[in-house]
C-alpha cells in the first residue's frame, strides 16, 4: 500500500447500517481513512467539514436523498470540485442522468458489483 493512498479520505454516505459498515471495513483494510454518514444531512455536514477526498453517496436515503445532498454540495466552494461516486439499487435513466449533470465520478447499481470492484475504482478515481 503507497504512502499516498494511505493518506485518502472517503465519506461513506449510506443508510444501510450493514452495507456501510461492510464498505467501511473493506476500505480500512485497503488502507484509507473512512468517514461515515447514515442520510444525506449527516454526509453533506461530515463531506463540508471534514474535506474527504472522495464520497461513497447512495441516493435513496431518509431524511436528505443522496441526490439533494449532491446538489447541496455542489453548492460549497470546496464540493464544487468535491469527487462523488454515486451508489444504488436504482437502474433507472433519470438518476444516472441527474448524477451525471451534478458532475458525480461514477455510478454504482449496488446489486452489480462487488466491494473489491468499488474499491479498485475509487483507487483509480483517486489517482488521477
Amino acid at each position: 500500500m503507497d504512502e499516498q493512498q494511505k493518506n485518502k479520505t472517503i465519506l461513506i454516505v449510506e443508510d444501510e447500517a450493514a452495507l456501510r459498515g461492510a464498505l467501511s471495513d473493506k476500505f480500512k483494510r485497503a488502507g484509507f481513512s473512512v468517514l461515515e454518514a447514515r442520510n444525506g444531512e449527516e454526509g453533506l455536514e461530515v463531506a463540508t467539514r471534514e474535506h474527504p477526498d472522495l464520497i461513497l453517496l447512495d441516493v435513496m436515503m431518509p431524511v436528505m436523498s443522496g441526490m439533494a445532498m449532491l446538489k447541496q454540495l455542489r453548492e460549497d466552494a470546496w464540493g464544487k470540485s468535491a469527487r462523488v461516486i454515486i451508489l444504488t439499487n436504482l437502474n433507472d435513466a433519470e438518476y444516472v442522468a441527474e448524477a451525471m449533470k451534478q458532475e458525480s465520478y461514477d455510478y454504482f447499481i449496488k446489486s452489480d458489483w462487488k466491494i473489491e470492484d468499488l474499491v479498485a475504482k475509487v483507487r483509480e478515481k483517486l489517482e488521477k
